[in-house]
């Protein structure tokens, strides 16, 4: 048990260390070219597992379509634009809107899933959640707002795209009961693919004109903060189930605020604020679904 929780601390340390990483590399290559360096380092590691384990096999092919809308979704077009964001705003305030991925999910599930069922709570997690994505962008400070509006956009549409793809793979891939390891080895390997073909590469070897830059996107973001990560996340599943190894997404938007923190970047009564409302959105989606899965087993 003491592996499990250190795992789940772990998980939340490189996922919440992802947005230091993107901010250095995208002072020296694109946010394109940022995607591209850690699809290619995290799919080494899922590779190498996945092989070793046994996990990929040739009937999973008749699946490659769905593979390939998640690999341009959920992981060239998702990474592409969380990079893009963190590249316009403090990586401390990218890891903030990062976290809030459950709440898109949850509106993702309760528009397309027939299972889900929109309970008080939920309801109140997602105004929470909206309350602290506002409390992040401060619209009311025009045009001379600290934050870049479209920065948080990008980090917005990242956390939808993420959201509405949790929505695809319960509907199309979930019902084969493929090994999530094989799902994340074809979506990333596949995902290498297309950002080989679309992304420009000229100059991206400027990368190596800072080891910290280039550590980072390749050993931080790309081996650890993806491949590993992904790993990880997998045993806390077979571990504590889905609800439970999602909970490090508590984690991540602390350890991004303190890292830009310690950093020089600002951290104010809003910053603080956003943490507390969009943690507590998580808290209450969570349980809200909790109780509304329960629901028919207390009402047959």
């Amino acid at each position: 048990m003491k592996l499990t929780y250190a795992a789940f601390i772990l998980l939340g340390l490189l996922w919440g260390s992802n947005f230091i990483y993107m901010k250095w590399a995208a002072e020296l290559i694109t946010p394109a070219q940022i995607t591209l360096l850690r699809v290619f380092f995290g799919f080494l590691p899922l590779a190498f597992v996945a092989w070793r384990k046994g996990v990929i096999e040739r009937r999973q092919l008749r699946h490659i379509w769905h593979f390939l809308v998640m690999a341009a979704l959920a992981t060239a077009l998702y990474y592409f634009a969380i990079a893009k964001g963190t590249a316009l705003i403090p990586s401390g305030v990218a890891g903030v809107l990062g976290g809030s991925i459950a709440l898109f999910t949850t509106l993702a599930s309760l528009l397309f899933l027939r299972s889900e069922k929109l309970n008080g709570l939920m309801a109140i997690g997602v105004l929470f959640g909206f309350v602290g994505i506002v409390l992040i962008a401060r619209p009311w400070q025009g045009a001379d707002r600290a934050i870049d509006m479209a920065g948080v956009s990008w980090m917005l549409a990242a956390t939808a795209i993420l959201g509405f793809s949790y929505v695809y793979v319960r509907r199309f891939l979930s019902p084969h009961n493929l090994p999530p390891l094989a799902l994340a080895t074809w979506q990333t390997g596949l995902a290498l693919l297309l950002l080989l073909l679309v992304t420009d590469r000229s100059g991206m070897g400027r990368i190596i004109e800072d080891w910290h830059a280039a550590a980072g996107v390749a050993i931080g973001l790309g081996v650890f903060g993806t491949g590993i990560a992904f790993l990880i996340y997998y045993f806390l599943l077979r571990e504590l189930g889905a609800v439970a190894a999602s909970g490090a997404t508590y984690i991540t938007p602390v350890v991004a605020l303190l890292i830009g923190r310690a950093v020089g970047e600002p951290l104010g009564i809003l910053e603080v604020g956003a943490v507390v409302l969009i943690l507590g959105s998580i808290a209450m989606l969570q349980i809200g679904r909790l109780r509304s899965s329960r629901a028919p087993e207390r009402h047959p």
